[in-house]
């Protein structure tokens, strides 16, 4: 899978979030206060083409309507098992311990993830 980078994965998000769009409406899914230029959100998805995320086809008029070829849960996914894999030695455990120990999971918060890994370990 294609290693994206911080501005690519952001505009995947907004991508991801509206199922397709032009350039212009990407754009106006972003905050306002910290929207890059229409020619750097261009670049970016003619980047994500070319490492095969996203794909275009043509509008009514000038420009094309981009949508993602990459699910999110499927980037998600392999984005957290590396993350795992980098920090944590493959270990599950040791990183739920890590935000355990760092106060960042609640004794709540804990017990809902308990609760998700025991029905997705029924499937």
């Amino acid at each position: 899978m294609a290693e994206l980078t911080k501005a690519e994965e952001q505009i995947m998000q907004h991508l991801w979030k509206l199922g397709e769009g032009t350039v212009q409406e990407v754009m106006a899914s972003m905050d306002d206060g910290k929207q890059p230029s229409r020619t750097t959100v261009s670049t970016i998805i003619r980047l994500l083409e070319e490492k095969g995320v996203v794909g275009h086809k043509p509008t009514s008029g000038r420009g094309y309507i981009y949508y993602p070829l990459l699910k999110k849960e499927d980037y998600s996914h392999n984005h957290l098992k590396d993350f795992i894999g980098r920090y944590f030695d493959n270990s599950f455990s040791s990183m739920v311990s890590f935000f355990v120990k760092e106060n960042n999971l609640s004794v709540e918060e804990v017990d809902e993830l308990m609760e998700i890994i025991k029905k997705g370990s029924e499937k």
